[in-house]
């Protein structure tokens, strides 16, 4: 594996020579992928292409936010789009089968998707999940820094695209009509001071994630925590300007259970405020996944009907978030 991680159980992809496009490095990096996908389901990117200075004003961007009143976030509320702003407490990992969850998420967010215009036919249709965002009022440059990120991820999420193509024997244009677009959904995290007099309180509880590929930047306070195989936990450290990127959900079920989706959590005991930046890269709501056929045999028949990730994402969404548990119940 690349020399890019600095923990023994997390590998490190160096995208760089891919990027150049040297010869041969596609086939190295898809093989790397392949191996971390198939058995840790975490991996660390370096050279991933994403100015710093970006990366420094998306973390600003969200701090002056999560500074704010919180009357003021709550102009905002997350709505059944999942756009807009949580508080602390108000999601909860009752979809999880990796732990019984006993408390609340102790973690603020404000979340939004793809940037939208009025005259968009999704949003005139009012279509789930493919609607305008929701923007704090009176905090100038904070739509633009945020949206400037997104593009960013969203354009390495697409390159990535070959990469896992070849690590799974596939055509190197497989993935690409399943996302056009991608659907995206972007989540400013704020996890702040752990109370210790409150036990089981984590940032996170254990769960893994829904959809096809996070990507996750940590900005100098540590507190992810991966759950090895024989189900102990350790600590994924900082890696300043590299992205943490983990399979999901929806990967291992189109990959018939080849790929995998680890458990993680947060528990934030740093004694200090921390912040993280996750973008949910995923299918078109509409596309529906069915088996790979490298991910299939007579001896290993697809596990899963194909499925769309709407229908999935629904359920996840219902089952860990409680302004949809309640709109339901109203």
């Amino acid at each position: 594996m690349s020399q890019a991680s600095a923990h023994p159980d997390i590998p490190g992809l160096d995208l760089a020579p891919y990027l150049r496009g040297e010869a041969g490095a596609l086939d190295h990096l898809a093989a790397q992928l392949r191996e971390t996908c198939e058995k840790v389901g975490f991996f660390y990117i370096d050279n991933h292409g994403i100015p710093q200075e970006l990366i420094d004003k998306a973390f600003a961007a969200s701090k002056r936010f999560h500074d704010l009143p919180l009357e003021h976030k709550m102009e905002i509320p997350l709505n059944a789009n999942n756009v807009g702003y949580m508080p602390v407490n108000a999601s909860m990992q009752r979809h999880s089968k990796v732990e019984v969850a006993r408390k609340p998420n102790y973690n603020a967010s404000f979340f939004c998707k793809r940037d939208r215009a009025l005259d968009d036919p999704d949003v005139i249709a009012g279509t789930p999940f493919m609607c305008l965002s929701q923007w704090p009022r009176d905090l100038p440059g904070f739509r633009e820094d945020v949206m400037a990120y997104q593009r960013a991820v969203e354009a390495l999420g697409h390159t990535m695209l070959p990469v896992l193509a070849r690590s799974l024997d596939l055509p190197l244009d497989f993935f690409a009509g399943h996302f056009d677009p991608a659907q995206l959904s972007l989540r400013l995290l704020h996890y702040p001071r752990r109370d210790e007099s409150e036990p089981d309180q984590y940032g996170t509880g254990a769960h893994t994630d829904a959809g096809f590929l996070t990507f996750l930047m940590q900005n100098g306070v540590g507190g992810l925590q991966i759950r090895r195989a024989d189900g102990t936990w350790f600590e994924a450290p900082v890696l300043p300007g590299r992205f943490i990127v983990n399979s999901g959900d929806m990967l291992r079920r189109w990959t018939n259970d080849r790929y995998l989706s680890t458990p993680h959590r947060v528990l934030n005991v740093s004694g200090v405020d921390r912040y993280s930046i996750a973008l949910f890269f995923d299918t078109h709501l509409d596309r529906v996944m069915t088996c790979m056929p490298t991910c299939q045999s007579a001896d290993n028949p697809p596990k899963y009907p194909p499925i769309a990730y709407r229908a999935y994402l629904t359920e996840f969404l219902n089952s860990n978030y409680f302004n949809r548990q309640q709109a339901q119940t109203a």
